[in-house]
This record gives structure tokens, C-alpha cells and sequence, in this order.
């Protein structure tokens, strides 16, 4: 009878004790348990476009320059041309424009543009400058360019028919919206492959899931000439006329 009594007493004062401790370690389980994964990134929220900007030029810029040189070029740009490049990076395409115009590039990415801006204190090119600035929501007036140009940048931004709006909006009547990019394509095999890559480029810096035909059409954009450069490339050259009234006094 003593040896049950015991065991009671025992009992009585350590398993509050003991149920205390399981509480509380049901508790730390809760607490590590995994978050609702977030929706996946954005294109624009790419680390590639601040961390790793001192690479840029080594890889993408290297692939990318000669097909915006070539375009750049037979824009045949005139003398006194006031150009606005949208999300200009590291000035990829600086040495493609001709020091006789001037060239705004703007982009978000500050340390991207930090390496712009040593390339043309490098070369002392007093025909370029860059802003730090959002492409969706330019700070520019109405009318304030001849030229617009987008290498590689609809399928960066999060809304691409913004992007263009602003773009018409800052470019005068009848001046040039010039577009280099990748579009998704309706061919049987490759336009899957290529929509099925799209989480995968979205952390490298790019979507691929945006389509020619209905992106023009979203942003009643007044085509003049849509080529490639060669058969095999994977990107689409588009050029239009600002189609819009002229401002009069």
C-alpha cells in the first residue's frame, strides 16, 4: 500500500511537469513548420539585376550586342535625335549609338546603372546619360523623345502594355518605338518547351510566356516592320510610328 502511494505522489508531481514539456514542444514543431510557399518570383525581382550586374556584361551582354548594334544602326539615326532607351542596364548598347544624337537610358536597377555610368565616364561620352527610373512610370513630359527603344525588357516588366503606353506617351507623333525580344512562339514543339521554362527564366530575369500578336494588339501599336535578323534567331525585331495627334499651340 505505502510503494502505491508512492507512485501516486510521484505522479501527481511530475506529470504536470511533463505535459508542460510536451505542450511546449508541440509548440516549437508549429513554429518550424513550412511557410506557404510565395507566388512565384517576379521577372523584375531577378537577383540578376543588382547582385550579380558585375557580371552582366561577361554573359548576357556579350550574347545581346551585336543583334542591338545591328538594329540600332539601321534606325539610321539623325543628328540632334533625342533617344530614350527603357530598362538601359549596364549600357549594353552604349557604343552602338551615334555620339551625334542623345541618348537617356533608364532602369531600376542602381547597381546595374552604376556600371553604366563608369562606362561613360571611361569613354567620356557626353552624348549619354542614364536615370534611375520605373518604365511603367516615366517622369518625363509628353512628347520629350524622337526615339524609343526596349532591348530585352517587355518580358522584364511586370505589366509589358504599360510599359508601352508610357512609352507612346513620352515619344512625339510620328517618332520611332523601336522592340527587341523573345515571344513566345505558336510552333508545335518549341512554344511549349518555352512556356514550360518559364519559372525557371523568371529567376534568371525574364518571362516566357509573352506572345507577339496579342501584346500588339492590347496596345494598338502602329506597326511599321517586324523582322528577325536571321532565320534561326529566337528574337523579334519590331518597329513602329508613334501614331498619335500632334500638340498644338
Amino acid at each position: 500500500m505505502e510503494l502505491r502511494k508512492n507512485l501516486r505522489e510521484k505522479v501527481k508531481r511530475t506529470l504536470p511537469k511533463k505535459l508542460k514539456e510536451l505542450r511546449s514542444g508541440r509548440k516549437n514543431i508549429r513554429s518550424v513548420a513550412p511557410r506557404r510557399i510565395r507566388n512565384r518570383a517576379q521577372a523584375h525581382e531577378s537577383r540578376l539585376y543588382s547582385e550579380y550586374a558585375l557580371l552582366y556584361d561577361k554573359t548576357f551582354g556579350k550574347i545581346f550586342y551585336d543583334r542591338i548594334r545591328q538594329v540600332i544602326e539601321s534606325l539610321n539615326i539623325p543628328p540632334g535625335a533625342h533617344v530614350l532607351e527603357l530598362g538601359v542596364g549596364t549600357g549594353t548598347s552604349f557604343p552602338a549609338y551615334p555620339r551625334h544624337c542623345e541618348v537617356t537610358g533608364i532602369d531600376l536597377a542602381a547597381d546595374m546603372l552604376a556600371q553604366a555610368r563608369a562606362k561613360i565616364a571611361k569613354n567620356t561620352w557626353s552624348h549619354l546619360q542614364v536615370m534611375e527610373m520605373d518604365a511603367l512610370n516615366l517622369t518625363f513630359a509628353d512628347n520629350s523623345f524622337d526615339y524609343v527603344t526596349a532591348f530585352h525588357t517587355v518580358t522584364v516588366v511586370p505589366d509589358p502594355i504599360r510599359m508601352l503606353a508610357e512609352a507612346k506617351r513620352v515619344c512625339r507623333p510620328g517618332g520611332k518605338i523601336v522592340i527587341v525580344n523573345h515571344f513566345t512562339t505558336d510552333l508545335p514543339i518549341i512554344g511549349p518547351l518555352t512556356e514550360a521554362l518559364d519559372p525557371v527564366t523568371r529567376r534568371l530575369g525574364w518571362r516566357t510566356k509573352l506572345r507577339l500578336e496579342p501584346f500588339l494588339e492590347a496596345t494598338d501599336f502602329n506597326v511599321e516592320e517586324i523582322y528577325k535578323l536571321s532565320k534561326l534567331s529566337l528574337h523579334t525585331v519590331v518597329v513602329g510610328a508613334n501614331q498619335k495627334e500632334s500638340v498644338t499651340g
